[in-house]
């Protein structure tokens, strides 16, 4: 709708700029036309300046476009033709037509943030006055229904409770991406149901996101969605398996991501809200529930949420370097993992007895008689990094050792051998068997300062074309 001809001011009475100027606005009413004076805050604010209204509900602020107070509109032919905020005498003459107003005032002086951006007042105005440009179907939840409870019955809770995706909260967490919400980002299986930025951000107000936890939320869903991790799989098999997310690079400690002590375990509100976002994109948008296609026949409290950042303040190169990306990238990693087996070796204090303790856990996935049927992240904890960085060894020196270690004679591993019917084809009688398929073992750095501990989490890998390959994916804002 067009707007009157004239000057329009936007202030607060809590803005010492708008203090400043207050005395102004009686000589632009008088002397450069119509003048209509919008105060955010307070109605005593220019008593007895004509065209002077409290903007009560912010809705001409807002609709207006105002950042900062005080501004000083001049609208020509019925739209805006000049704007300046704060005060800058220059501006302000040129705007008002007044050569000589504030003549006696500063020459500059910065203004106040508007109250229309204030958190919590700028997404409630944009529902109430403005498109929010959302496109999910908006859900009624009747007055007398508990939110909570209607998530519940909607079916879209991982079995613990989830925060209400209103629209304010869906557009404030929209806010921590510079991506359209209507950006297609993939299709989600079982379903094959295109997911757009938007749907991953409600399912991220679900989980307990901060808008700034968004572009990691982002990466680990189109991460999920690279045909070599195969969540479709995931999601069917019979196995243990739900997404790992390993964060690495500056992103994940700008957001707080622990890699410290507890790493694996709760407590921290961006590892488990990360991870758990998203486990609700593939339930709510693709339709991954357990009993219908997610098979599994037992679970692993994982698939709630699995996600750490890996600690990178060592000399040792971080799994994002490893896997091709630049040091100063931040990158989430997917990989199917089970639970946390944990590996307790308090006595060595050479690296190769501790690669060789390493080993005999990591022969205990799946089965020991088993054989490239799974993959593993080793989580090398601090005080059993130090064994092997004091003595001069690498990451890649640890995993070449266990490499070595992890031949094991086939003659063992067939099936029947040790009295156990599990195992190899008897083909494999007298030959060599790498436990892990090339690249199937991944090693991190986290954990707490003290304790010898380290763990380590299986993957679903399988064999030939069927499981998952771990992938990595850049973040990006």
């Amino acid at each position: 709708m067009p707007l009157p001809d004239g000057l329009i001011v936007v202030a607060k009475r809590d803005c010492p700029t708008c203090g400043l100027v207050e005395p102004l606005l009686h000589t632009l009413a008088a002397g450069a036309g119509p003048l209509t004076v919008y105060v955010q805050d307070d109605a005593t604010y220019a008593a007895g300046v004509p065209g002077a209204v409290l903007d009560e509900t912010l809705e001409q602020s807002f609709r207006l476009g105002v950042e900062f107070v005080p501004t000083l509109i001049r609208i020509a032919g019925g739209r805006e033709v000049a704007r300046t905020h704060g005060w800058h005498r220059g501006d302000w003459q040129q705007i008002s037509g007044l050569p000589t107003l504030g003549a006696a005032l500063p020459e500059l002086r910065p203004g106040c943030g508007s109250k229309t951006l204030e958190p919590g007042i700028a997404e409630d105005l944009q529902v109430r006055f403005g498109q929010t440009g959302l496109t999910a179907r908006e859900v009624a939840v009747g007055e007398a229904e508990d939110p909570i409870e209607a998530c519940y019955d909607r079916g879209w809770t991982d079995g613990l409770p989830v925060v209400p995706p209103t629209p304010q909260r869906v557009l404030r967490m929209l806010a921590g991406t510079t991506r359209r919400p209507d950006e297609v980002i993939g299709m989600v299986p079982p379903d094959l149901a295109p997911c757009t930025v938007e749907k991953v951000a409600i399912n991220a107000v679900m989980a307990g996101c901060k808008p700034e936890y968004l572009p990691i939320v982002l990466a680990a869903v189109e991460a999920a969605l690279i045909d070599e991790f195969g969540m479709h799989g995931i999601l069917c098999t019979t196995m243990f398996a739900g997404p790992l997310v390993i964060v690495n690079g500056p992103m994940g400690r700008a957001v707080g991501l622990n890699s410290g002590v507890n790493a694996l375990g709760q407590g921290h509100r961006a590892n488990a809200s990360i991870g758990r976002a998203l486990q609700l994109v593939i339930r709510n948008v693709g339709g991954g529930r357990p009993g219908e296609v997610d098979r599994a026949t037992l679970g692993t409290p994982g698939k709630y949420s699995f996600c750490f950042a890996e600690a990178e303040d060592s000399v040792w190169e971080p799994l994002h370097v490893q896997r091709g990306f630049a040091r100063e990238a931040s990158t989430v990693t997917l990989f199917a993992g089970e639970g946390v087996q944990g590996v307790v070796d308090q006595k060595s204090r050479t690296p190769e007895s501790l690669a060789k303790s390493f080993a005999l856990c990591l022969r205990a996935v799946d089965h020991p008689k088993l054989a490239m049927a799974g993959d593993a992240v080793l989580v090398v904890s601090p005080d059993h990094c130090r064994v092997f960085i004091e003595a001069g060894w690498s990451k890649a020196r640890l995993l070449e050792e266990l490499t070595q270690l992890l031949l094991l004679p086939g003659d063992e591993m067939v099936a029947g051998a040790g009295g156990i019917a599990e195992g190899l084809p008897a083909a494999m009688a007298g030959k060599p068997c790498p436990k892990f398929r090339p690249g199937g073992l991944l090693i991190v750095r986290a954990g707490g300062g003290a304790g010898l501990f380290s763990a380590i989490i299986a993957g679903w890998a399988a064999s030939g074309p069927v499981g998952s390959i771990p992938v990595t994916k850049e973040i990006s804002a």
